[in-house]
């Protein structure tokens, strides 16, 4: 299978095939799921946004069909490179059913390897009223789609599909691709996950939340790299809308060193306030 849609197509993220695995879906990322670095690899959104929705959609017959979930946790992790253009098996499963938590896993296989999972808690959708006191703080500033349009100097092929520039839509209120430090930025995806479905609320802050290492980055790329092998996203109710605003920042060590590791976190927000955080493990080494 080819690794773009038609020309008469809209453009998405991944397109359908068969699957020869048992109780799996094939997918097959299209350019626009490309990074920044590699042409043959996907940006870590893409996937885990294509394992957000197995992670949504599973269920098995020890599930109660009356049980609306919500997904309140969804930790990814990305083991090996994802390549653009190679069908790719995706298997979920429920590990824990339950009418309140129910715990569930799916993978991310390129014939027998695999390159990416998820695990994530589900919780039973239902309405509770709550008083202002109890809200979580909204510390994000302008309204959806606020904020300049900067044009990402990540890649040197500026006129290559990939997914942080032909897939999205970025806008910054505070900071920008270039500069280092604290970040606040709303980001929209603009085409679909899969064919025929519009993406849910948590596929897009799936897709978004990916971005909080790169957009915080107090470290220029030449000195050093410092690549996310996870994300865990925590989500206190289903995002609304098309944009979700990201204020992320980086943390590396002390002030004068760090010993390899680090982390980005991220406060998650969309057009009602605030809804989650994100945080992405990173792997720090010199440029």
């Amino acid at each position: 299978m080819g690794s773009s849609a038609s020309p008469s197509a809209s453009p998405v993220l991944f397109l359908p095939g068969h699957s020869p695995v048992a109780d799996a879906e094939r997918w097959t990322p299209t350019e626009h799921t490309r990074g920044p670095w590699n042409p043959d690899h996907c940006h870590g959104g893409p996937p885990s946004a294509l394992l957000a929705r197995a992670c949504e959609r599973v269920s098995d017959e020890r599930s109660d069909p009356t049980v609306e979930w919500q997904l309140s946790r969804l930790t990814v992790e990305l083991t090996r490179a994802v390549p653009v253009g190679q069908p790719l098996d995706v298997i979920s499963r429920v590990v824990r059913p339950g009418r309140k938590v129910s715990l569930v896993e799916a993978e991310l296989r390129h014939g027998d390897v695999e390159v990416a999972r998820a695990r994530a808690l589900r919780i039973r959708h239902q309405s509770i009223p709550l008083p202002d006191h109890a809200r979580l703080p909204d510390d994000f500033v302008g309204e959806p789609g606020d904020g300049e349009v900067i044009e990402s100097t990540w890649s040197l092929d500026t006129s290559e599909i990939a997914f942080h520039r032909s897939s999205c839509e970025h806008r910054f209120v505070e900071g920008s691709w270039d500069s280092t430090g604290p970040c606040k930025v709303w980001i929209r995806l603009l085409v679909d996950l899969v064919p025929g479905e519009s993406p849910t609320g948590v596929q897009r802050a799936v897709t978004a939340a990916d971005f909080g290492n790169g957009v915080s980055s107090a470290i220029a790329p030449e000195t050093a790299t410092y690549i996310n092998p996870d994300l865990t996203v925590h989500i206190a109710r289903p995002p609304r809308g098309e944009w979700i605003g990201l204020a992320s920042h980086s943390v590396y060590g002390t002030a004068t060193e760090s010993s390899g590791a680090g982390f980005a976190e991220s406060s998650l927000h969309d057009e009602a306030g605030r809804f989650g955080r994100s945080v992405q493990s990173l792997l720090i080494q010199p440029g």
